[in-house]
C-alpha cells in the first residue's frame, strides 16, 4: 500500500541551476540536435528531472561534507535495510535484504545480468518501442535483440501481444528484458498482464528481466504492483532490480541495486557480481537511505502532485491539436506523443518542434519498432515550463486549428 504524508512546503517551482555544461540533459543539447539550438531552447529529452532537489538529500550531502570521511566505509546492509522498507511501505511487497546486490545504476545491473545468465547470440525479447537503452545493451553485450511490437488498445493503451510473440519464438530466446511501469508510455501494467507475461515465461523457460526503476511514479487510478508480488509463480525466474534514480533525480550518484529471490539465479549473478568487483560509493549509498525514508516519501507525494498537474496541462494542450495525440499517462515524467494524423513527414514534425517550437524531445525511433511517428516529451519541470511548453508547440502547429 502507498502511504500518503503530510506535505511540507517543498520547492517545485524554481528551475534547477544547470551550471552550464555539467547537466547532460542541457549542456548535450546542440550535441543531440546536431546544430546550435537557440538560446531560449527547453531540454526535453533526457529523463531527468528540472526540480530543486529534496531537503532529504541536501541534508545527506551536507552531513557527508561535514563528516568529511571519504574512505572506506560500513554501512551496506542498512542500505538494503531501508530499501525493503520501502517496498513495503510504497509497495506491499518485503524483500529479503540478502537477496540484493548493489550495482552501478540500472544499466549496470542490466549488463551484469546479461552476461550471468544468457550467452553470446542468445535471444533476449523487449515490447517495443521501449526505453532505447535495452536494444543498446543488448547489442553492446553481444546478444540479439528480439522486438514484440506493442498493440494500442481501444482505450489508447499499449497492451502485449503475447500470442504474436510466441509464433515469433525461434528457440534461442533466453530471457525477457522488461519495463514496468513502461518507458517511453508510461504504462502501468495490470496485475492480469503480469501474471500473463510470467506464464508465458515459465512456458518458454525465460528468465525475466524487470526493471522497475519509474515503480514511485504513478499517478491517481492506476497502480504499479511489483512484478514479484504480481506474479509470485515467476520467483524461480525473476531478477528484479531498481533505483531512487528517477524517483529523486540522482542518476549522476551510479547507485541501483537487484534483487534476486531465487538461490541458484542469485549465485549466478553474484559470481560474475563478485569477479567484476562491484562495490557502491558512499554519496549513492548515503542519498538512497535518505531518499528511501518517511522524509523522502513526502517529498515523492508533492512530487507527483505536480507531476499530475503537468500531465493534465501538457496532454490537454497536445490533444487539442488536430492529428496529435498524447498517450494517456499512467506513470512517470515522460509523455509519449503521436504525431502519425497531422499529415506531415518526420523531418517537417522534426522542424517545427525543434526550430519553431524550440522544444527538444526524444524521436520516437530510437525506442524502436512502433515509435516511429512518436516523440516523447519530458514533463518533470516546473509547471511553468510545461505551461510554455505547450503554448509553442501550439503556435508551432498554429495552421492545423
Amino acid at each position: 500500500m502507498t502511504i500518503h504524508h503530510a506535505m511540507p512546503a517543498f520547492d517545485f517551482t524554481t528551475h534547477r541551476n544547470h551550471l552550464g555544461d555539467r547537466s547532460s540533459k542541457w549542456g548535450n543539447v546542440d550535441k543531440f540536435l546536431g546544430k546550435k539550438a537557440a538560446p531560449d531552447t527547453l531540454a526535453m529529452w533526457l529523463a531527468q528531472m528540472d526540480f530543486q532537489p529534496a531537503p532529504c538529500l541536501q541534508n545527506a550531502m551536507e552531513l557527508l561534507r561535514a563528516e568529511g570521511e571519504y574512505g572506506y566505509f560500513t554501512g551496506l546492509d542498512k542500505f538494503f535495510e531501508q530499501i525493503s522498507w520501502w517496498y513495503e511501505t510504497r509497495h506491499g511487497w518485503s524483500p529479503d535484504p540478502a537477496h540484493m546486490f548493489v550495482t552501478h545504476g540500472i544499466g549496470n545491473a542490466i549488463g551484469i545480468t546479461l552476461q550471468a545468465m544468457t550467452e553470446p547470440d542468445d535471444g533476449i525479447i523487449i515490447f517495443s518501442p521501449v526505453y532505447n537503452e535495452f536494444q543498446g545493451k543488448i547489442q553492446r553485450n553481444g546478444r540479439t535483440v528480439v522486438s514484440s511490437k506493442l498493440l494500442v488498445d481501444e482505450a489508447g493503451v499499449y497492451r502485449m501481444d503475447l500470442a504474436g510473440l510466441e509464433a515469433q519464438l525461434t528457440g534461442r530466446e533466453k530471457a525477457v528484458l522488461f519495463s514496468t511501469p513502461h518507458n517511453p508510455a508510461g504504462r502501468v501494467w495490470e496485475v492480469e498482464e503480469l501474471g500473463a507475461l510470467a506464464d508465458f515465461c515459465l512456458r518458454h523457460d525465460l528468465l525475466l528481466i524487470s526493471d522497475e526503476i519509474h515503480h514511485d511514479l504513478v499517478f491517481p487510478g492506476a497502480k504499479h504492483v511489483p512484478t514479484a508480488v504480481a506474479a509470485p509463480q515467476i520467483l524461480p525466474n525473476l531478477i528484479a532490480m531498481s533505483a531512487a534514480s528517477k524517483t529523486f533525480d540522482i542518476a549522476g550518484l551510479r547507485t541501483g541495486y537487484v534483487i534476486i529471490p531465487d538461490e541458484k539465479l542469485r549465485t549466478r549473478f553474484g559470481a560474475l557480481h563478485r569477479a567484476l568487483d562491484i562495490q557502491a560509493n558512499r554519496a549513492g549509498l548515503e542519498l538512497t537511505r535518505a531518499a528511501y525514508t518517511t522524509e523522502g516519501a513526502a517529498w515523492v507525494d508533492g512530487l507527483m502532485a505536480v507531476l499530475d498537474t503537468n500531465r493534465k496541462i501538457f496532454c490537454g494542450g497536445v490533444n487539442a491539436i488536430p492529428g496529435m495525440s498524447a498517450m494517456p499517462m499512467q506513470s512517470t515524467f515522460l509523455a509519449w506523443v503521436d504525431f502519425d494524423g497531422i499529415g506531415m513527414t518526420s523531418e517537417e514534425v522534426r522542424q517545427r518542434i525543434t526550430s519553431d517550437a524550440r522544444l527538444v524531445p526524444s524521436p520516437g525511433e530510437i525506442f524502436g519498432l512502433g515509435g516511429e511517428t512518436w516523440c516523447r516529451f519530458n514533463i518533470g519541470a516546473p509547471t511553468s515550463v510545461i505551461t510554455e511548453a505547450v503554448a509553442r508547440l501550439q503556435a508551432a502547429f498554429a495552421d492545423l486549428q
